[in-house]
């Protein structure tokens, strides 16, 4: 049949309707679909008003107010859960911990013998090196079940920091030069996740590293988590009672070093000892537990450590295996050896 120009016309207009019509349903029944998948969901183009009120059921009702935010359970660890990391577990019972220092070793190969040497956890090295985080990630990656824990110390108080040494797989977080209780109570938010903190998920190594702990990592990490806040200064000296009493925090350092470098004493002399003794006072009123420098593991209420460098421990290790033999290279008296023997080769840094 053939259709005339008004016809064709109509039936345009006619299909053209089915189409509208199609595409209403269609329209319809995405709509449909989407209350049943996001029943809360504000209405499309339409002000919910969600600061004001909230959805029928909601735990926090009334104006949206974040400091009276009542947290949901989603998160917390199973009933019972246990403590997986070994460092905690010594760190709660009181018992004493050793951190090797990887100072500027880069070979994963060379954290792997470190890991597993018979160090609690290996303290590697982002404050006084230029490392970068792929390089401790790498590092922490090649040996997920070594002896020793993952452990930093980060190079200052910072979200990305604190961030990228955690999503590594940190489960040692050493934060240097602690300064003020602010700054404490920001080291402490960065570290751990809500509600205790305010770090962020994202994913990371760290989920793969412990994927399979009991209760799961994202559940259980912030009660497997050694947070140490080293007390430095003059400054962190005069906040030290109120920053080891900050929750999460398990632990306050005595930096040996730098506390005589901010104070003009060293060991030994009234004052620097008097420093000593008020992060010693702080920790055992807190309760959490003291660190310091592997020589003072015989210091009263000490337990927590920071042992030699991979240098020192390299050079150390080979002295204890060759015994006498150790250091009895010939002596020729000409060449480029004649130095060495005669004490002109390099020197091995110490602890």
């Amino acid at each position: 049949m053939r259709l005339t120009p008004a016809s064709t016309l109509l039936l345009a207009v006619l299909t053209g309707g089915l189409a509208v019509a199609a595409f209403g349903q269609a329209t319809e029944d995405q709509v449909a679909k989407s209350q049943n998948a996001f029943p809360f969901a504000a209405p499309a183009g339409v002000d919910s008003h969600a600061i004001d009120r909230a959805p029928p059921g909601a735990i926090n009702q009334g104006k949206f107010d974040d400091q009276k935010w009542k947290f949901g359970t989603a998160w917390d660890p199973p009933a019972g859960s246990k403590i997986w990391n070994p460092v905690k577990l010594k760190m709660m019972k009181g018992e004493k911990v050793t951190g090797g220092t990887l100072f500027a070793a880069t070979d994963p190969e060379i954290y792997c013998a470190m890991a597993n040497a018979g160090y609690d956890f290996i303290w590697t090295e982002h404050q006084h090196d230029a490392r970068d985080w792929q390089t401790t990630q790498r590092m922490w990656g090649a040996c997920p079940r070594a002896r020793a824990v993952p452990g930093v110390r980060v190079a200052y108080t910072d979200e990305r920091e604190e961030q990228h040494a955690l999503d590594a797989g940190a489960l040692v977080l050493v934060v240097p030069t602690v300064r003020s209780y602010e700054e404490a109570i920001r080291a402490r938010d960065w570290a751990f996740f809500p509600p205790l903190g305010r770090r962020s998920v994202g994913g990371g190594q760290a989920f793969q590293l412990y994927a399979n702990v009991p209760g799961g990592y994202r559940n259980t990490i912030n009660d497997n988590l050694v947070l140490v806040l080293m007390i430095e200064t003059l400054a962190g000296l005069k906040d030290a009672d109120r920053i080891a009493k900050i929750p999460g925090v398990t632990a306050i350092f005595a930096a040996s070093t730098d506390l005589g470098n901010h104070s003009g004493y060293k060991q030994g002399d009234p004052d620097y000892e008097r420093e000593i003794n008020i992060v010693h006072d702080a920790a055992i009123k807190a309760g959490v537990r003291l660190c310091g420098p592997l020589a003072w593991k015989d210091r009263p209420d000490f337990t927590c450590f920071q042992a030699g460098t991979e240098i020192a421990a390299i050079t150390r290790g080979v002295a204890a295996e060759l015994g006498p033999l150790a250091n009895t290279q010939g002596k020729p008296e000409v060449g480029p050896y004649a130095a060495a023997a005669t004490g002109g080769g390099s020197r091995l840094a110490g602890e």
